[in-house]
């Protein structure tokens, strides 16, 4: 009785092992591509510190590119065996130091917010995109998606100012064609501010394309578009 109760744990272990394997080497479906607004962060109760090479512009920075799938599951930590290499995107680290950088404190030079992407979200998508491509492909979805002037042209400014949550959502969904996902942080007087803007992206990460669902975070129905 003994052998055979090990016998089965034996089995348990190697299957719930294959399966942690093949949840993380799942294919994904699209991909979130998230940009988030700097005064919201610096604004909470964690505050910020500006990176290294100083203080950010006022536009929207990278907040991810994170791979996902229509069951709403964010696969994760997808290959342990790769590893974030500088080198790798040379080319890119100025572009990414002012349009991705870390708000995190204490003060850093992106490094190690590279690293984590790359390590958590990055390698889940290696099927489809190198390290390189990866961070080029955030950058340029970036370019592509100017949600400053977007909202700007809506007449939505980043001046403390209070708008309904729908104008948001709207402004950009006629821009865009596609609706997107927003949530909210709250500041230190219990404000509804806007933080962050999800936009689903194809699996080549070239197109936007409409979600299956959007995060529709703890919003008010008027948000604030603070100043930075």
């Amino acid at each position: 009785m003994k052998l055979i109760t090990i016998s089965f744990l034996s089995k348990l272990l190697i299957l719930q092992y294959f399966s942690v394997q093949c949840l993380s080497a799942q294919n994904f479906d699209f991909f979130y591509f998230i940009q988030q607004w700097p005064g919201a962060y610096c604004d909470s109760k964690q505050s910020c510190c500006f990176p290294k090479t100083g203080k950010p512009t006022t536009n929207f920075t990278i907040y991810g590119l994170r791979p996902n799938t229509n069951d709403n599951s964010s696969p994760s930590n997808c290959d342990t065996k790769s590893v974030f290499d500088k080198s790798k995107i040379s080319d890119l680290i100025k572009n990414l130091e002012k349009n991705w950088p870390s708000l995190s404190c204490p003060s850093s030079d992106g490094i190690k917010l590279w690293s984590h992407e790359w390590m958590k979200h990055g390698t889940c998508s290696e099927s489809e995109l190198t390290q390189h491509n990866y961070f080029q492909t955030a950058l340029k979805l970036k370019q592509k998606l100017n949600l400053l002037q977007i909202l700007k042209n809506a007449g939505i400014e980043p001046n403390d100012k209070f708008y309904n949550v729908d104008d948001f959502l709207d402004a950009i969904q006629q821009a865009t064609g596609f609706l997107p996902g927003i949530e909210c942080n709250r500041d230190s007087t219990h404000n509804s501010q806007l933080l962050n803007v999800y936009m689903c992206v194809e699996v080549s990460g070239s197109n936007f394309i409409e979600c299956p669902g959007v995060p529709m975070g703890t919003c008010g129905a008027k948000i604030q578009f603070p100043k930075f």
